[in-house]
Parts: structure tokens; sequence; C-alpha cells
């Protein structure tokens, strides 16, 4: 008995059809080829998943930390930009991530976040440079200190 493939049908949940999500999936399997099988070392697609979540994740948190050291470095010192970046709070992480999480779900949301980032950016560049600047040393300051 031959196995096919199963389709489940679209949740009211998910992105919009056509999303860049989507076009990347396709790349991905057209690169897989055609199995039938979530590629992995166990035969449990489930296990498989879960494992490639938690290396993807990894991967793009080492990146993340190894971008925001290296934009600190200049500013701060190499020792400073490792206690800012390792040093963030919990509420400070869990925040980020909601926020980043909501603006990439839907058109609405990356609508409202992006704006919510140029109101930022108008307000700080609305103050003198000195103000702006002597902000956020402070902010990362504390953040190193923690």
């Amino acid at each position: 008995m031959a196995r096919t493939r199963e389709t489940a049908p679209p949740s009211k949940k998910t992105e919009a059809a056509g999303g860049i999500t989507d076009a990347g999936a396709e790349l991905v399997a057209k690169a897989a080829g055609s199995s039938t099988s979530v590629p992995g070392p166990s035969p449990n697609p489930a296990t498989n998943l879960i494992i490639q979540d938690i290396a993807l994740r990894a991967g793009g948190r080492l990146v993340r930390h190894t971008m925001e050291k290296g934009l600190l470095h200049g500013r701060f010192g190499q020792g400073t930009a490792k206690a800012i970046v390792e040093n963030r709070s919990l509420s400070n992480t869990l925040v980020s991530a909601l926020l980043a999480r909501l603006a990439t779900r839907s058109l609405p949301g990356a609508v409202v976040i992006g704006g919510g980032l140029a109101v930022k950016t108008l307000y700080d560049r609305s103050r003198t440079k000195r103000q702006a600047r002597r902000s956020g040393d402070r902010t990362l300051r504390k953040m190193a200190e923690d």
C-alpha cells in the first residue's frame, strides 16, 4: 500500500496564504526531495520536528547573541557588551520575543509593531542627541551591572 501525503486544511490562525514562510517552505521541500518522511535521526516524525526546532532555536540564539555583542563591542568594550547581552532580564526577553512573534504572524501585527518602533525612533530623535545617548547608555550599563 503506497503512502500518500496528507494535507491539513489551512487554519484560520496561521499567516495569510502565499506568505514568505510558505514560499520558503516550497524551496526547502524541493531541496529535500520527494521523501514522505520528516528527515532526522528518529523514525518518529514528531521527534524529528522537535529536534529540528531545538536546533534552529539554539542556532538562532547563538547568532543573535553574537550580533548583539559585536554591535555593542565598539561603544562599550568586550566585557561590558557581554554583560549587557547575557544579563538581560526575563521580562525584557519575553516582551521582545512576544513583540517579534506578533510582528511576524500577520501584516497588521507588523504594521503595529513597526509603527511603534518608528514612533519610538522619532521620539528619540526629537530629544537632543546627548539626552538620547545618555538615556540609552544608562539603560545598557544598568543591564551590565545586574
